[in-house]
């Protein structure tokens, strides 16, 4: 794979908190999951199940006043930013108490406080709004990372050429991450796409530098992230990364997967990023006790936030007022 950091050991308090962020992501989804079948979570919800160690990593190694930009599948990334797993319970749910007060539901999740700049329902089209926020960093001089996570697919939309094209002509400090989970919706990606890598192999008509990374390895992507937010810090513009990754489940919870090859779901099922990192541990001297306790506490966590998720009352009928102008309801307007 192509890529431009020095393999260097992190830190073992870092590790330890790149692991627990995945085992969060992990549980919190698998939660939601089964909420769904108890009729809790209405709606659609497309879950990252697989895919935590992209989320981890960068959530681990951005700075607190640095932007997300995501997708509908964004569960991951609001939480790696540090919401709380109650408040996104609730959203989740439709409840007053969630992270948008019930009215955002899962394809919505924004935390302006936490640097979570939203999830993005129609594909492709939260980069060309991350490059406006890159460029608003630059003109103040803020030292601020804008970093845009979007899958396979959207690398075939108009969006992701001009706004990789605007920010290379305009050096913005924003990182893009093509979360590359080889499957646009239902459609294999390199059934539609001309070139064998959709982001990397085309990084170079913008002037950016082809990365590939293994998107299953959160010290990976933990130290892919550290080195490309420093570089965009210091000037040098964007980056483009394609971060290769599986999702376990189907596009969305009403998709069972049945278009992938049975063999091939057995051999990234092989390469589940949580047990591999686990076992990594183990064997580079972190005891299995400390790392039964992590996981002992993210249970604790998750169904302490399902309960309070659970005990938010529906958002009452006025809540529809709220929100839609700046400058308050829409009552008075004609």
């Amino acid at each position: 794979m192509t890529q431009t950091t020095t393999p260097q050991l992190v830190e073992t308090d870092v590790r330890l908190r790149l692991f627990e962020r995945m085992v969060i992501l992990r549980r919190f989804e698998k939660r939601v999951y089964d909420l769904f079948l108890q009729g809790f979570v209405k709606g659609t919800s497309h879950l990252s199940i697989g895919q935590e160690a992209i989320a981890a990593g960068f959530g681990e190694a951005m700075r607190s006043d640095d932007w997300t930009f995501a997708t509908y599948r964004g569960h991951a990334h609001t939480l790696s930013r540090g919401v709380d797993m109650a408040p996104v319970m609730a959203e989740l749910m439709g409840r007053a108490g969630g992270l948008m007060a019930g009215k955002g539901g899962s394809m919505h999740l924004t935390s302006v406080e936490h640097g979570m700049m939203g999830s993005y329902a129609i594909v492709g089209a939260h980069l060309p709004i991350a490059v406006g926020a890159a460029f608003s960093a630059k003109y103040r001089k803020s030292g601020q990372v804008a970093v845009c996570f979007f899958g396979d697919g959207t690398t075939n939309i108009g969006a992701f050429h001009e706004a990789l094209n605007f920010a290379a002509v305009y050096r913005l400090p924003v990182v893009f991450v093509c979360e590359n989970n080889l499957y646009m919706e239902y459609t294999a990606i390199h059934d539609v796409t001309a070139v064998e890598h959709p982001a990397a192999d085309r990084a170079a008509a913008y002037g950016l530098e082809r990365i590939i990374v293994d998107g299953n390895d959160v010290s990976e992507m933990y130290r892919i992230a550290q080195a490309r937010l420093t570089r965009a810090r210091d000037g040098y513009g964007p980056s483009l990364i394609e971060a290769l990754t599986y999702r376990h489940n189907g596009h969305s919870r009403a998709d069972p997967g049945k278009y992938r090859p049975d063999a091939e779901v057995a051999a990234w099922m092989e390469r589940d990023p949580i047990p591999a990192y686990r076992e990594r541990l183990e064997r580079e001297g972190v005891t299995t006790q400390a790392l039964d306790a992590i996981e002992e506490r993210v249970s604790i966590a998750v169904d302490r936030a399902t309960e309070s998720a659970k005990a938010s009352p529906p958002p009452p009928a006025e809540a529809a007022y709220r929100d839609v102008w700046s400058d308050g309801g829409w009552q008075w307007r004609s």
